[in-house]
């Protein structure tokens, strides 16, 4: 089954619905288009059931069918046609909606409003005669190439050849499964190389080059970055930067400089200036990314580089110094960073990673250098690896699954790892492995390689990758393409992702399951099938970010861009022009021999733009903002107030995200984005919203303010239905919330003007009243604490609550907390920390996640008080005394100075991950009691106890060794 279905299907979807719209509002057409836009319905709507039957289409064997190319082009067309119509209505309803809003007189309505809307309703009449004679010549063009019908072609089976729908949500109602704290362990094999490596890394010798070479999906960049982060500390200086198929050694050599010689703000403004000089062009520069090479204006022309060149030597001179290279395509490129980079007295070491045997022979027999191959692994080695990551996915039954099924993947861990997702998720794989092994390789009887397993090409490694990657479902196929928006190599925040996944209409409502739930079940089952991997866990357990393996990342970006599904001008990938519309546009960091990409394209039809790294205008006169639907900005700077005005046109917005960026103050035009479902202006200097705002009837999610300072979002008081608000300040009227029954989170980061008991009666009857409805995560930051006091008094407290985060100044905890049955995840002031107050934590049967906090800026008299009373309270030890605690897997405190802290035995049985944040700890005691401990992260703030930390290291592995159990890894952060 190709990609296209699934694009091409929910495309489909939503422009059926957009024709009904105007189906049921003739009088805004030229009379006699209704039959041209009825017949238009009637056409998609049976492209639309061709489509879906294609996705139910298997061969004999199971296996899915491969299109033929008369076929693959037809599904193109319906494609092309699909977005092309869509374009019209929207850019027509744009025009329309733009006159009409300019319209007060009711009674001039019928009569004027038809004579200003004439040639729009004209234009659109014009267009849809056009698209409906398009529709017709592709159902003729279909039978006269002779295309055959789905069912001519294979045998239905009534549910397509990957994994079905309903194994895809079953495995959603297990979500509670999968939640984990601790990273999943490096591949089999790994540790194996580290100590030959090690060596090669110690002090004692000179300086030199280790180039690490093997296949894609060999493991290359697991093992170097094991290496860099392992002794990045023994450097005075270390950087990390992604090559690829980018040639542009400026970009490189900048990105390098950015690490290690971070920028004055003089020299970021006038990186920025550069940038203006290309966007008023059409074109797009942005600023590297930690792990990927970009550009800036800056690095353009030879004496720009020698600069570069000179600076990097000046710093590094009398400074040890690690690099790590990774993916280097071409051995002049790196032979040109080799040179560009100085020899340090103080010894340096570069770490290379590459596919190719010819750049690690670049410069070959130079002092100090070292080239290391990986090999695949045994056979063994693959069992094991796959075994991991089969349970990792949630399979069933890992002995019934033959070895034959990884020997074939011929000792690769990234085409092992992928077959294992693949096996889990779909278990009828397991019982037709052969099918799956015949079909990949027709002679895979011969010529097999050491331990019994076949040495494959590279071409054999991506056929499994495709093989793999095409046995998903469409729906979540079409949402996996949506990775290729961001740089390789990026941290892809969940939310983010799948925010934009349901902007974009790629999500519906499934099995009773909301949007949102059906989005975070796609998102789990691409973690499942090891199409992304989880990078960040949230104290909850839940995926927080991901990245994309570069070799799966390579497999998708080729495919959506010959399905021109998106389009990603810039970054790694050296991508010719499309010849087509744009529909999607990723603008990502560009070497400077791209720098006028952009110019050659369409961009007239773009509805969904993302930027990353710098700006200063958007290439306005490129874009017909009309039909803009998801826009993307996170991150970027140089955001000007003209950008505002410029979004406000953007009539069909549905996903605005600003996060990140210089905003300062939204305009009221915002009140025109009708369609607005998600506004995320969080980490942003906006701190009020204007009342307008309160127009927008379909906005639902509310992001601001900023989490890490407590800066707060002020919102207007006349507030319609939201799901979402996070980050906002309480003010006034605002105490009544009572009328947002639909609101899933409430984030309150500062409380004002409601300091008496009238206004706190309100919002806590709001927050008791919503509690019975869909709220389920509640963050009360109140400094003044007589809020979260009253709190007390609530007769029926919120006991649907998932996730509860209360801070201030607090001695005991609300009565009410043990009755949260469904709580997971709690967050308390660090006041409360006290033995009592644990005692009542430790019947929250639910609980995964515990965490008391301290932030410096509260130290006050009163605060200090508190904390010297809790000392005195507890006899200066906080006991976790034993029993209870039966969930809870994450246990972290932070805080300037930590009490002693004692675990006793049998306590927090399922307890995984213990983590302190401190400048000052007076003791710790008892951790091999916590049976199940993974690991131990001690975060110092104070370097000045680096040695106190080491020793606290020790005392904890030899109290564990004591017990002859099994020590927890420990993390020393400082």
């Amino acid at each position: 089954m190709e990609l296209v279905v699934g694009a091409s299907e929910a495309t489909m979807k939503s422009v059926m619905g957009k024709l009904g719209g105007l189906l049921a509002q003739e009088y805004t057409l030229i009379r006699g288009v209704n039959g041209d836009l009825q017949y238009i319905n009637d056409d998609l709507a049976s492209m639309q059931s061709f489509l879906r039957d294609l996705t139910t289409i298997s061969t004999g064997d199971g296996q899915a069918q491969t299109h033929g190319h008369r076929m693959k082009d037809w599904m193109k067309q319906i494609r092309d046609i699909t977005y092309d119509i869509e374009d019209c209505i929207d850019d027509s309803a744009h025009r329309l909606h733009g006159l009409r809003s300019d319209m007060y007189c009711y009674f001039f309505v019928n009569s004027v409003y038809e004579i200003l809307t004439w040639w729009p309703r004209r234009d659109l009449a014009s267009k849809i005669a056009v698209l409906k004679m398009r529709a017709q010549q592709i159902g003729e063009r279909r039978e006269r190439y002779g295309v055959n019908n789905p069912e001519s072609a294979g045998r239905i089976e009534g549910s397509h050849a990957g994994a079905s729908s309903s194994t895809v949500f079953d495995a959603a109602n297990n979500q509670d499964a999968s939640l984990q704290l601790v990273a999943t362990k490096d591949p089999v094999g790994v540790e194996k190389y580290m100590g030959e490596l090690e060596r090669w890394m110690t002090p004692t010798n000179p300086s030199g080059v280790l180039y690490v070479v093997g296949f894609g999906g060999m493991g290359k960049t697991i093992i170097a970055t094991a290496l860099y982060r392992k002794f990045g500390d023994q450097f005075d200086h270390r950087a990390m930067v992604t090559v690829s198929q980018s040639s542009d050694i400026n970009a490189v050599l900048t990105n390098i400089k950015n690490q290690v010689m971070p920028q004055s703000s003089g020299q970021k403004q006038e990186g920025a200036d550069g940038v203006l000089g290309r966007l008023k062009r059409g074109t797009s520069q942005f600023a590297a990314k930690c792990c990927s090479a970009g550009t800036s204006e800056e690095t353009r022309g030879a004496t720009k580089l020698d600069q570069l060149k000179e600076d990097l030597n000046e710093h590094f001179r009398n400074k040890s110094y690690l690099v790590l290279v990774d993916d280097v395509w071409s051995a002049t490129t790196w032979d040109q960073i080799r040179k560009s980079l100085p020899h340090s007295k103080q010894g340096s070491r570069i770490i290379v990673t590459t596919r190719f045997q010819a750049v690690a022979t670049t410069r070959s027999g130079q002092e100090g250098d070292h080239t290391f191959k990986v090999n695949p692994l045994g056979i063994e080695e693959s069992g094991e690896l796959f075994k991991q990551a089969f349970i990792e996915s949630k399979g069933n039954n890992v002995d019934n699954v033959p070895k034959e099924v990884w020997k074939m993947c011929g000792g690769l861990p990234l085409a092992i790892v992928t077959m294992a997702g693949h096996m889990a998720c779909n278990p009828k794989s397991v019982a037709k492995w052969s099918n799956v092994r015949e079909s990949l390789f027709p002679d895979s009887g011969k010529d097999h390689g050491k331990d019994g397993t076949k040495d494959l090409t590279q071409e054999e490694v991506s056929r499994i990758v495709s093989h793999c990657y095409n046995d998903m479902p469409a729906d979540i196929k079409t949402c996996s393409l949506y990775l290729s928006i961001f740089p390789k190599g990026q941290k892809i925040s969940t939310k983010r992702l799948t925010r934009r996944w349901i902007a974009e209409g790629f999500v519906a409502e499934k099995q009773g399951l909301s949007v949102e739930d059906v989005a975070e079940t796609y998102f789990n089952h691409l973690i499942r099938r090891k199409i992304i991997r989880a990078v960040e866990h949230s104290s909850n357990g839940k995926v927080k970010k991901c990245v994309v393996h570069d070799m799966v990342l390579e497999h998708i970006v080729a495919k959506e861009s010959e399905e021109n599904f998106i389009t990603v001008v810039g970054g790694n990938w050296l991508m010719q022009p499309p010849s087509s519309k744009v529909r999607r546009l990723s603008l990502q960091e560009s070497d400077s021999k791209r720098a006028n990409d952009t110019e050659k394209m369409n961009l007239s039809h773009v509805r969904s733009l993302t930027m990353f790294g710098s700006l200063n205008q958007l290439p306005s006169h490129s874009f017909k903002f009309g039909i803009v639907q998801v826009l993307d900005l996170e991150g970027c700077t140089g955001f000007k107030e003209h950008h505002t005005e410029e979004i406000c046109k953007m009539l069909l917005l549905k996903y605005l995200s600003l996060r990140r960026t210089d905003s300062k103050k939204l305009p009221k035009a915002i009140g025109k984005l009708a369609n607005l479902e998600t506004l995320d202006i969080r980490e942003t200097n906006v701190a009020e919203l204007p009342k307008t705002v309160c127009l927008l009837e379909r906005l639902v999610n509310i992001l601001g303010g900023d989490k890490r300072t407590r800066r707060a979002l002020r919102l207007p008081e006349e507030l319609n239905k939201k799901k979402k608000m996070s980050g906002i300040e309480i003010v006034g009227g605002l105490a009544e919330l009572h009328h947002l029954t639909e609101l899933r989170k409430l984030a309150i980061y500062k409380l004002s003007a409601i300091d008496n008991d009238a206004s706190f009666k309100e919002l806590s009857s709001s927050i008791e009243y919503l509690g019975g409805y869909a709220l389920h995560s509640l963050v009360i930051d109140d400094e003044s604490s007589n809020f979260i006091k009253s709190l007390d008094d609530m007769s029926s407290p919120p006991k649907f609550l998932v996730a509860l985060e209360l801070s201030g100044k607090m001695v005991q905890l609300p009565r009410w907390i043990t009755l949260l049955t469904a709580l997971s995840k709690l967050t308390l002031s660090v006041t409360a920390l006290r033995t009592y107050n644990l005692s009542l934590l430790s019947k929250l049967k639910a609980l995964f996640s515990l965490t008391f906090s301290f932030r410096a800026e509260k130290q006050d008299s009163e605060t200090m008080t508190i904390l010297a009373e809790n000392k005195l309270e507890s006899k200066g030890e906080i006991t976790v005394q034993g029993a209870g605690f039966t969930s809870l897997k994450l246990l972290c405190f932070s805080a300037p100075l930590l009490p002693v802290l004692s675990f006793s035995k049998n306590t927090m049985p399922a307890l995984e991950r213990l983590e302190l944040r401190f400048s000052i700890l007076e003791g710790l005691y008892g951790v091999e009691n916590l049976a199940g401990l993974k690991v131990v992260h001690l975060k110092l703030d104070d370097k000045r106890g680096e040695q106190m930390t080491k020793m606290l290291k020790r005392e904890v592995e030899e109290a564990v060794e004591r017990t002859d159990g099994k020590a927890p890894k420990i993390i020393l952060d400082q």
